[in-house]
């Protein structure tokens, strides 16, 4: 959709971003603690460019993700995919994933997908800024420069029950004062600039 905005008013918006402040993961009354997860994907870098078959230029599905860390105690996972970099109030949410069992540790490629009521362990792909289950794939202005796609993971000591198909602010109320630890990856993309791929700089899509 957003492929469709035209360069000129992307650059126009170019300083008109929600804020990394606004993160999940930034809000204060999460009390994070001490406790970290290693958040990491082996189809990029924490910091590195997506790859293109998981944003709209591609095949748009969601990209594989491992992690370790989580604490014991821990009565299931939440994943949040944000990027804070939209020309809006408030981050974009391309993915919200419910009640993963906590001893799981890999959410492989394509899993984030539209699932109905959830799995038959709990687990449940929540909506997304388009207000449907799944991932939206990365889709920035063409040249409103790069976008953070920030990958927030956390271990939660219960799970109240926030119904099907979850949104951001129920998540985000589901969170309070139940958060044993977090862990954050983060992807970029742009579009209509040169970015570095495998140590080259290449045009991106226009």
């Amino acid at each position: 959709m957003l492929q469709h905005v035209p360069r000129w008013l992307g650059s126009l918006l170019h300083n008109v971003r929600a804020g990394h402040s606004k993160l999940v993961i930034a809000h204060e009354e999460l009390d994070l603690g001490d406790h970290f997860i290693e958040l990491r994907s082996p189809a990029f870098a924490d910091g590195a460019r997506l790859p293109e078959r998981f944003t709209a230029d591609g095949q748009g599905v969601s990209p594989p993700l491992i992690w370790s860390g989580v604490p014991d105690g821990a009565a299931s996972l939440a994943l949040i995919v944000e990027d804070p970099d939209a020309p809006a109030t408030s981050p974009f949410v391309h993915a919200i994933v419910w009640n993963l069992p906590p001893h799981e540790n890999a959410l492989a490629e394509g899993a984030i997908a539209h699932d109905g009521p959830g799995e038959a362990d709990g687990r449940d792909v929540g909506r997304n800024s388009y207000f449907v289950e799944g991932w939206l794939p990365p889709d920035p202005p063409t040249g409103h420069g790069p976008h953070d796609y920030v990958f927030q993971l956390f271990a939660l000591s219960e799970t109240p029950d926030i119904g099907d198909n979850p949104g951001r602010s129920d998540l985000v109320g589901a969170l309070s004062g139940n958060v044993l630890a977090a862990g954050m990856l983060v992807g970029t993309y742009s579009r209509g600039e040169e970015a570095p791929i495998d140590g080259r700089f290449v045009a991106t899509p226009a």
